[in-house]
């Protein structure tokens, strides 16, 4: 189900808890939500749903991954600036990430994944685990 998208900055500054398999209805809305809003969004995070959980969903090269209880278990590359948007805010802000990230999650069917991540799919992942951090850009 599409859901609306939460502004609220006590809400989206909160620490999300750990996610179970009985969170899978938030993971499939999640996703619902990021293809209603495709032109403009790559990444979306639990929170941003007002669902104080650690799932994202992000689209990497068209191809949407389901990330439950993702993190990051190594940063490689270059430490560089950048610009980042978010449904959740008006406007970009500057933010630093790295350019490679190797992530450790469970997909939708509950295995364990460890994937790395480069250039603007690493960002991605990383502007939607600091959601999860309750860390906004």
């Amino acid at each position: 189900m599409i859901k609306e998208i939460v502004k609220d900055q006590f809400i989206l500054g909160q620490k999300s808890k750990e996610a179970t398999l009985e969170d899978l209805p938030i993971a499939l809305d999640l996703l619902d939500t990021i293809k209603a809003h495709e032109e403009n969004c790559v990444g979306i995070a639990a929170n941003m749903i007002g669902e104080l959980k650690r799932i994202v969903v992000i689209n990497d090269h068209n191809h949407y991954i389901i990330m439950m209880n993702p993190r990051i278990l190594k940063t490689a590359g270059r430490y560089y600036e950048t610009e980042e948007g978010c449904l959740s805010h008006e406007g970009v802000k500057k933010v630093k990430r790295y350019e490679k990230v190797k992530v450790e999650y469970r997909d939708e069917n509950w295995k364990i994944k460890i994937k790395t991540f480069q250039d603007f799919a690493a960002q991605i992942v990383q502007h939607e685990i600091d959601h999860c951090e309750g860390i906004l850009i």
